[in-house]
């Protein structure tokens, strides 16, 4: 793995992070009712969630490359266009990030596990990794250790990423309740995605 590929991946999965999804709505609304106590487990669960999620399609891509060569370059077009269409629907969507205050009194515990389960589960992040990863996996090199990379540097920003957000929801709800923020969130990482998308697409035509 190169130093540019590694920082590419981490400048893509920074920005993706960022973008509001059910695990960022959970942690905004725990914050909101609950204050900033709720950063810590909820980042920590987040973590787990995601690393979960992770481990499960990092088996499937494995068991793919393993299959074949072909095929998993086919699953690298098809997660392409993933990409392009999931940056359109985000490009679409509208500002208003819709986070009730959860003011129920929760164990840091609980919210822990909450934050792991609606992450581990939610089927639209098994189907997020198995597109997006591929695009940066190197099939000629070893499989687990490009994949030890990846998933350390995506387990660490996604931590960092949830407690920024939870500790702003906290401090300052106007941000995170702000349409206009939201909306500009949502069309920045739209575009990056569409522009991720299409220049995989565009690599993949030249190499070939």
């Amino acid at each position: 793995m190169t130093l540019e590929t590694w920082l590419a991946f981490t400048a893509a999965s920074a920005v993706l992070l960022v973008i509001p999804g059910p695990t960022i709505l959970l942690v905004v609304s725990y914050a909101l009712g609950q204050g900033w106590r709720t950063a810590l487990p909820m980042a920590v669960g987040v973590a787990l969630g995601d690393f979960t999620a992770m481990t499960l399609s990092l088996l499937g891509l494995g068991a793919v490359l393993a299959a074949s060569a072909t095929l998993f370059t086919l699953l690298k077009w098809m997660g392409a266009a993933y990409l392009v269409w999931l940056g359109i629907k985000l490009w679409r969507a509208g500002g208003a990030l819709d986070a009730k205050p959860r003011t129920d009194a929760t164990s840091a515990l609980r919210m822990l596990g909450h934050a792991w389960l609606v992450t581990a589960l939610n089927p639209k992040g098994l189907t997020f990794f198995i597109a997006f990863l591929p695009q940066f996996i190197d099939p000629k090199l070893a499989l687990l250790p490009q994949v030890g990379v990846f998933a350390a540097t995506f387990l660490i920003l996604a931590f960092a990423n949830v407690l920024t957000y939870a500790l702003i929801a906290s401090r300052a709800r106007s941000v995170v309740q702000s349409p206009r923020t939201m909306r500009v969130i949502n069309r920045t990482g739209g575009s990056l995605l569409i522009g991720a998308g299409i220049a995989t697409v565009a690599l993949r035509a030249g190499q070939g």
